[in-house]
């Protein structure tokens, strides 16, 4: 049976795609260790929703995470197959870390319309790599955040839809479910330009709310 284009490695051949592979790689490697003390507390892997930590949630990212060393690995416009091969060729490589922060498949579902079981592949396969390339790391494995205006649209269906095969993959243990989507939505389900102005990226009073929220759920972690 073919594999879905959503675990098939692939890279993308943008030159600002290509600098900033680089750019992660040459942060990553100033921390590269080859004993067993950690690199990094807090690595995030996804599209354009974690890119964004270095604008609309650039405030917060310092407020909240400036005490940790922390690594973004974050691309606009990334599907899973983008970020399974970044992670394949180099961007966690040769690094211990605490936890790494999972988030990505809204463009596979956007993009290509990718049925909700593939993401879900894709996003399983990234796992499988993550833990295979730093094995004593803790996976937050995020729920896909919502989009569209209501649960009505095709959209939404598809990102819950995936959520609810992905939640399965978390043990509790070395992989952990994190869903703060409730946060974002109204009493009725419904998503609002005062929270994501085009019903898809957070403005920065969420990136306030997510960093937040993830301290708290790591807290009894000690990170």
């Amino acid at each position: 049976m073919q594999r879905p284009l959503s675990c098939i490695p692939t890279k993308r051949t943008e030159e600002w795609w290509l600098q900033r592979h680089d750019q992660k790689m040459t942060e990553k490697a100033a921390a590269e260790t080859t004993d067993n003390n950690k690199s990094f507390d807090l690595i995030f892997i996804g599209d354009s929703i974690v890119h964004a930590w270095e604008l609309e949630g650039e405030d917060a990212w310092h407020t909240h995470f400036s005490h940790l060393t922390t690594l973004n690995l974050g691309y606009a416009g990334d599907r899973t197959e983008h970020a399974l091969w970044r992670i394949e060729n180099g961007e966690i490589d040769n690094i211990a870390a605490s936890y790494v922060v999972l988030l990505i498949g809204t463009n596979n579902a956007g993009h290509r319309h990718d049925k909700p079981n593939e993401i879900a592949d894709g996003i399983k396969r990234i796992i499988g790599t993550i833990t295979k390339k730093i094995p004593h790391c803790k996976i937050i494995l995020t729920a896909l955040f919502p989009r569209s205006r209501n649960k009505h649209k095709r959209m939404r269906i598809a990102v819950d839809e995936t959520n609810e095969i992905i939640r399965t993959l978390a043990n509790n243990q070395s992989i952990i479910w994190f869903d703060i989507n409730p946060y974002f939505l109204d009493d009725t389900g419904v998503l609002h330009e005062s929270v994501m102005p085009d019903l898809l990226h957070p403005n920065a009073l969420q990136y306030e709310v997510w960093a937040k929220e993830l301290i708290k759920f790591m807290s009894p972690f000690s990170v």
